[in-house]
Parts: C-alpha cells; structure tokens; sequence
C-alpha cells in the first residue's frame, strides 16, 4: 500500500466503477462476490481478501466466509462464526470498521496458526452496511507485512464496501423476483394441467392434483414437467 495519493484514488475510483456496473447486472452471487474480493485486493494490494455474509437464516445469526482471492487452503476451507465471535463478528455487530496492526498479538483474533502459516500480520475490516444500518456481511483485507491502515484508505474501503452492499443486495432481490416469477409461472402451468385433467379423466379438483403428484413421483420429473407435458399432449390431441 505504497501507492502515492492521485493512484489510490484512481484505483478506488475504477473499483467502485466495476461494482457499480454489477449493480445493473445479472451476475451470479458467486460471481459478485468474487469480483468483490478480487477488485479490492487488488486496489489495497493485499495479501488476502475476504468477504464474509451473514445468514439470518441461522438461529443465532451466524457470518460465514463466503468468498475470497485466497487459495490457501488454511483459508479457503468452510468456516463461520457467532456475531459474538472473532473479529469479523465485532464487525459486523459493532457495524463499525476495525483495524489490527498485529493480529498475532490481537486478543480478538482467533486465528492466529493459520495467520502464521500463511504469514499474515496487519488488517482491517469493515462492514458491508446499507442505508438502513443493516449490515449484510464483512470485508476483510490482510497484508503480509505491518502497516498503518490511514484513514483515507479505512473511508475508501469502507466505500467500497457500501457499493458491494448495494449489489449484493440487489443481485439477492433479482435472484428472489426470478423464483417468485417462476413460482407463479409453475402455478398457472399446473392449474392449467388439472383443469385438463379434470375435464379428460372427470376428475375432482384434488384428485387432479394428486394425480399429477404421482406421475411426478413415478418419472422424477417435476411437477411443472409433468403439467407441461400435460398441455403438449392437450394441444397434439386438439390439433
């Protein structure tokens, strides 16, 4: 991180330009957050960065790792944490950015073999937070020799941060609007299939239904193939 000012500035200008774009885009999650850690590794030239989410899915919450540049396997393997837990869990619970000049001798740092193994020593972390104090995950930058994380680079980091929060939270949205808009495509198909059903066979409503249900079970085909089927054969039948 020995770049003079104008070319930091320059490289987070470009950062935020390419998380901007996904915001408008059809990434995958997996590919957004990819380009996230790979885009900010490279402007704050870390050793290791890493994007944690976290899951309120789980009960407690917990924030697990989700995507990194690494390819150490001391740190790509499956890891997650209490928001109560390690420094990533302050983060995200405190919704406040944290910096550790050692995190070897970083009482809050659990991980200190694996910081040793792959020669870590400095970080910062700052939270992926929206507008509404909601905060959706952790970005973490390592790097391999101390330094002093200046505030400049905390606020440009943390900018970052904030734009990949938008994305995410959009790629989350449209990826949640596709499988609604799939759900109702498949209830239309289906209810189209047992009025078929209905009218052909002189089926009741549930009857129908489960008629479906079975042929599904019998073929491993989904429900929406077998209704589809269903109207392929309706229409070969009444042309």
């Amino acid at each position: 991180m020995d770049k003079n000012q104008p070319q930091v500035y320059d490289e987070y200008i470009k950062a935020l330009m390419n998380i901007s774009q996904a915001i408008t885009s059809d990434l995958f999650i997996e590919d957004l957050l990819k380009l996230i850690v790979i885009v900010t590794a490279k402007v704050t030239d870390s050793a290791i960065c890493s994007l944690w989410m976290v899951d309120e899915n789980e009960k407690p919450p917990m924030i697990k790792l989700k995507s990194t540049q690494a390819i150490a396997p001391e740190y790509v393997k499956d890891r997650s944490l209490y928001l109560n837990e390690g420094v990533v869990g302050y983060v995200a619970s405190t919704k406040k950015p944290l910096v550790i000049k050692d995190v070897l001798k970083n009482r809050r740092f659990k991980e200190k073999e694996m910081a040793r193994k792959l020669g870590l020593v400095s970080m910062m972390g700052v939270p992926l937070k929206l507008k509404d104090e909601r905060v959706l995950g952790v970005l973490n930058c390592f790097t391999s020799s101390p330094h002093d994380f200046s505030e400049t680079e905390i606020n440009l980091v943390t900018a970052v941060a904030n734009q990949s929060a938008l994305a995410i939270l959009n790629a989350e949205l449209m990826v949640k609007t596709k499988v609604i808009q799939e759900e109702l495509e498949t209830r239309k198909i289906v209810d189209r299939a047992k009025e078929i059903l209905m009218l052909r066979r002189k089926l009741k409503v549930e009857e129908a239904y489960r008629w479906i249900q079975k042929r599904s079970m019998n073929t491993r085909k989904s429900i929406r193939q077998v209704a589809e089927a269903i109207l392929l054969s309706d229409e070969l039948y009444n042309d």
